[in-house]
């Protein structure tokens, strides 16, 4: 198993190896070179989260070996996950909820961030290196945090993570600015996300930063590397295999899995479950409004010249969506130069536009709703008051494009991915809920307690009485020379 940037037909490379780089050298995407991989399904029933996960994960990186993978995934999904399912399911009167967000940071990155940091080590140990890994991220919330977890003095790496200053919940900047570790660092940027994205993108080529990285490598922790996207393909098979343990469907019925999305990775992730076997008859996008990817999937134009909203779902306040370029080159055909050629035209004039034959390849597997704020509070308020279930605002955006894909007819079971805990968003929770809340977020963490009766997640009932440890404030457009200056630091310790 070899893998390929979705740009170029540049020398191929180990799965480990992709892991290691993050992003090609032209830029693109490392995506595996045999798009056929098959998993049977059925030979998972009645295993366990962490046994699906090493079938899945060796299936997609087998230069690791079956007891590399094994290690990595026994370190990743262990009691730092507040139930033992490590991702349970949990049903409702419409279909079902994915809930991803019991890991120690209470998001679904957790998924992905509490192993690639293992996988990544293990890397490292497979060709012998000594350098030192620079991990940069740019964050719209959740990315940041769980990224800061799972590698805080993680040996022979460094991370920095990149947010939008005010584009981030209260809870989530307090989680990123009060992290543990003697290698990590957090920046707050004077812009939004997607200035956070660029930043990180152009660092792996800019000559200023490669002239600093002498003894550096840089790689990232979003899902634009391939070890952060390839663990969220093992939930959508999990999840599956639960519904059919418990009855809700029968072996072998297609289901429909309806993702918040705004970066793509998530989404990403159950296109190649499908690709690998798994009966996926429909993946929904759902975004909030910023809805770029489904103005995309229904007009084949992909633009970002177009307003920023910031929502009170900021995890999916994104016009850039990065992992969309993986499925571009699949739905092209493989055609790296084309892919190159569009990622090109939306870097330099802001959009592109895909021919017929991309848009219908794309519309086979994809449908697109999105919602409105009003919208996203009411999917809150009608959850809680009519079944007591109390879900985030991201979760609110999917369950609002569940609705909207069934009104359009659709029978078959649907499962809606719940992205993060509520906790993390206790204030905007309580006002679409109706309830009292308060200017003070761990005040409000507290009312929602005792409105739900849910537990308060481990690592944000201690929150509050953390001291923060990182105040800095830099300029989107000064990004590059800070995280030169920080490749020279680095290169001389």
């Amino acid at each position: 198993m070899q893998y390929y940037s979705t740009r170029s037909a540049c020398d191929p490379i180990p799965g480990h190896q992709a892991v290691i780089r993050g992003l090609g050298p032209d830029g693109g995407l490392y995506v595996p070179d045999d798009s056929d991989i098959q998993i049977n399904w059925r030979e998972l029933s009645g295993k366990t989260y962490q046994q699906i996960a090493e079938a899945v994960l060796t299936a997609f990186f087998p230069d690791y070996g079956s007891e590399t993978i094994r290690e990595c995934v026994a370190s990743a999904y262990n009691n730092s996950f507040d139930d033992p399912e490590i991702v349970p399911v949990r049903m409702f009167c419409d279909g079902a909820f994915m809930e991803l967000w019991h890991g120690p940071t209470s998001a679904f990155k957790d998924l992905a961030l509490t192993i690639l940091p293992h996988l990544l080590t293990a890397a490292y140990r497979m060709d012998a290196r000594t350098d030192t890994v620079a991990i940069l991220t740019a964050t719209s919330g959740d990315t940041g945090k769980a990224a800061l977890s799972g590698f805080a003095d993680v040996p022979h790496t460094d991370i920095t993570v990149f947010y939008p200053r005010d584009g981030v919940s209260a809870v989530q900047r307090k989680q990123m600015v009060t992290s543990r570790g003697n290698n990590v660092s957090v920046v707050a940027v004077e812009g939004n996300f997607d200035d956070c994205q660029r930043m990180v993108k152009e660092a792996c080529s800019s000559p200023a930063v490669k002239e600093a990285c002498r003894s550096v490598t840089i790689s990232s922790a979003n899902s634009i590397n391939i070890g952060r996207l390839v663990p969220q393909v093992v939930y959508y098979f999990s999840t599956y295999l639960k519904l059919v343990e418990t009855g809700a469907i029968n072996a072998g019925d297609p289901v429909t899995f309806v993702v918040p999305t705004g970066n793509f990775g998530d989404i990403f992730a159950g296109w190649l479950a499908k690709q690998a076997g798994l009966p996926v008859k429909r993946l929904v996008i759902a975004s909030n409004d910023n809805n770029v990817l489904t103005d995309f999937i229904r007009t084949g134009t992909y633009s970002r010249l177009r307003e920023f909203h910031e929502t009170i779902s900021p995890s999916m306040d994104i016009l850039v969506s990065s992992n969309l370029e993986r499925l571009l080159f699949f739905a092209s055909g493989r055609d790296a130069e084309m892919t190159a050629s569009l990622m090109k035209q939306l870097n330099e004039t802001g959009s592109y536009t895909v021919s017929e034959e991309m848009l219908s390849n794309i519309r086979a597997d994809f449908s697109a709703f999105w919602c409105d704020e009003n919208m996203c509070r009411e999917e809150i308020r009608n959850l809680f008051e009519h079944e007591r279930i109390m879900i985030d605002p991201h979760t609110a955006v999917g369950l609002s494009a569940l609705h909207q894909y069934q009104a359009e007819g659709h029978k078959e079971f649907a499962v809606v991915l719940s992205t993060a805990s509520p906790y993390k968003f206790a204030q905007d929770v309580l006002k679409a809920a109706g309830e009292p809340s308060s200017d003070d977020p761990f005040e409000a963490i507290r009312s929602l307690h005792a409105v739900s009766g849910m537990p308060v997640p481990p690592g944000l009932a201690e929150l509050e009485s953390l001291p923060e440890r990182f105040d800095t404030v830099i300029p989107s457009e000064e990004g590059i020379s800070w995280i030169a200056a920080k490749m020279e630091r680095l290169s001389h310790d």
